[in-house]
């Protein structure tokens, strides 16, 4: 099982010489722990270890590898930048430049990442304190329906919307899309890694009490309790996914589980339906009601104003096609968009909820185009490494399960907006690039 002792071994064993570099990984390794406990720990580890791999850059000029998605990246940096300018209001427009700054995950997850061993326990680490995430969650839920029965004991459902479980996270769409994203690299893994349930280091102790010698997580057998413990950390998640009562993350996890269970068994494909059905009968009457709630989407605030937004976005696009109201502008302009007399519904209007409408909207159609040419090159690179990589195919996998997610749930939240989840997702969709650079290397 993954430990503090396991990342310790990995730090002291196969991290890099020069000392910037070395630091650099370790911080890196602890900001990556820290995505699903604390925002705050996560980009203060970041923002050192970003410092000590530049430094270590300007000292030592070491080979960097990016991944291939250099241009549209920059493309979506400089029209993020460019529709500041013509925002109604500027100064909250830069919030979103600054967060720009986080796709550095992507650079220093290629090259701080140094090991399939630590590659390994930094994912296991994730599926662990996404585990204790979803243990969290479940006392949240049941203070939340017991409030919810003693003070609106007719609207249980109704009130069980409004606030949701949210583990360590501050927001319960955080937390959803973060335990969407873990359960997507966690099923990869469990599916497609061969072998590799074990905490990733050298097993020790053979027949004569020795220390046997290490061998690579590619190489070891499997062993039956570990998978049968991170069967049981899945099955974890999936509870904290239900009781976050949250459809678009329902549908984004089904998605990432079709096409795992396309790459893995894909004759099993028919029985995904089949299980739904049960499991929707067997279900609480609240999870029933949940998924009912579609067929009648006029008496479902959270469906209305979504389209309300999405009519109101279209209208932005029009008036605006090359640079938008401007970032984080949307709640500053919403009522002029509206349709002529309409009275807007009650709700949160600071975004979208529409990854596509939103950049289109705040930031112009270029700037929309640039990010989806981004998103696309991740999805084709990530077919074209799983091709490539053998052992440590599943990490490509795992990213593009993670993919289809966030996309699929991204109609209908805007999910690459928040913090908590696109640091996730930038780590997740980096260690294919990493992978593929640790098999070039040790192939030298």
């Amino acid at each position: 099982m993954t430990s503090l002792s396991d990342l310790l071994e990995v730090t002291g064993a196969e991290l890099p010489a020069p000392l910037w570099s070395k630091w650099g990984s370790v911080l890196f390794s602890l900001s990556v722990l820290s995505f699903l406990i604390s925002l705050a720990a996560a980009e203060a580890f970041l923002a050192v270890a970003a410092a000590f791999y530049f430094l270590h850059l300007v000292l030592h000029r070491p080979a960097v590898r990016f991944p291939p998605v250099k241009l549209p990246l920059t493309l979506f940096c400089l029209t993020t930048l460019g529709s500041v300018g013509w925002a109604e209001n500027p100064t909250v427009g830069w919030f979103a430049v600054r967060k720009l700054t986080l796709f550095v995950i992507l650079l220093l997850g290629v090259n701080l990442v140094v090991s399939a061993k630590h590659l390994t326990v930094l994912y296991q680490g994730l599926f662990v304190e996404s585990a204790v995430a979803g243990v969290v969650s479940v006392p949240q839920f049941f203070a939340l329906y017991r409030r919810a029965r003693a003070l609106h004991p007719n609207q249980v459902y109704l009130y069980m919307t409004v606030e949701r479980v949210h583990g360590f996270m501050g927001h319960w769409m955080n937390f959803g899309g973060q335990q969407m994203l873990v359960f997507a690299a966690l099923l990869a893994f469990l599916l497609l890694a061969r072998g590799t349930w074990g905490s990733g280091l050298a097993t020790r102790g053979s027949g004569h009490g020795a220390e046997s010698a290490p061998r690579s997580p590619e190489s070891r057998a499997p062993n039956p309790e570990s998978r049968l413990l991170w069967w049981l950390l899945l099955a974890i998640v999936v509870l904290s996914l239900l009781l976050n009562f949250t459809r678009g993350i329902w549908l984004g996890c089904f998605v990432a589980t079709l096409y795992l269970i396309g790459r893995w068994r894909p004759r099993w494909l028919w029985a995904l339906p089949l299980l739904m059905i049960v499991g929707l009968f067997l279900s609480p009457r609240l999870i029933r009601e949940r998924v009912q709630s579609l067929r009648q989407p006029s008496l479902d605030p959270s469906v209305s104003i979504r389209v309300e937004m999405w009519q109101v976005g279209i209208r932005m696009i029009r008036k605006h096609p090359w640079v938008g109201v401007g970032p984080n502008n949307i709640q500053e302009v919403y009522t002029l968009y509206l349709a002529s007399g309409k009275v807007p519904v009650v709700g949160y209007r600071e975004h979208l909820h529409n990854d596509f409408i939103q950049f289109g909207a705040e930031r112009g159609l270029p700037c929309l185009a640039a990010w989806i040419w981004f998103m696309a090159a991740l999805g084709w690179y990530f077919i074209k490494l799983r091709r490539k990589l053998k052992h440590l195919g599943w990490v490509a996998d795992a990213a593009a399960a993670a993919w289809l997610a966030i996309l699929v749930e991204g109609c209908f939240e805007f999910n690459f907006g928040t913090s908590p989840v696109l640091m996730l997702f930038l780590y997740i969709v980096s260690t294919p690039f990493a992978a593929e650079k640790l098999t070039v290397d040790r192939a030298v």
